[in-house]
């Protein structure tokens, strides 16, 4: 017959090790479980701060494609065609750099944005064939601002509407 007194030394430090594993287990499940509750706040925190970000460069983008603040960006001395060049050009390269805010942005909001671009752009052609060549730079900036004010003002609606979405996200 086996005698069971050399195995009671194992079972007693087996009876009071159980309790503990299951304590230190259940700590380790508490904690993980906590962790990643942590993870998607911070997901959840930086994904909303992203969107606010991505509102405030699209407004900021809008802002300087104003008429008033595009006549101010370049030197006096260019010819007419010289400014219209060197203005779509600045506008399309901050589009570009700012393209990829539409991931935060409803396709709504991006839509008025490309909508609000396209259309400064064509005012400043519109208004270029409207003076078929006879303007300086002065007059041709006078013009292009008064033809924006008696327009439709889509640039400032286009930022009252991201306005009122990022009141909604927040």
């Amino acid at each position: 017959m086996t005698s069971f007194s050399g195995y009671l030394p194992y079972a007693f430090a087996l009876i009071i090790a159980i309790p503990f594993l299951v304590l230190l287990r259940q700590f380790v499940f508490t904690y993980i479980r906590l962790k990643e509750q942590e993870i998607r706040l911070l997901t959840v925190k930086s994904n909303s701060e992203n969107k606010a970000q991505s509102y405030e460069r699209m407004v900021l983008f809008l802002e300087r494609m104003k008429p008033s603040n595009i006549v101010q960006r370049f030197d006096k001395e260019l010819a007419v065609h010289e400014f219209i060049f060197l203005t779509e050009k600045a506008i399309s390269e901050e589009f570009e750099y700012n393209s990829s805010q539409q991931l935060y942005i409803t396709k709504n909001s991006w839509k008025n944005i490309v909508d609000s671009k396209n259309a400064v752009i064509d005012l400043l052609h519109t208004t270029y064939e409207g003076l078929k060549g006879d303007a300086n730079l002065e007059e041709f900036k006078t013009i292009f601002i008064m033809n924006y004010i008696n327009g439709e003002d889509y640039i400032s609606a286009t930022i009252e509407d991201l306005r009122r979405e990022i009141l909604i996200i927040a």
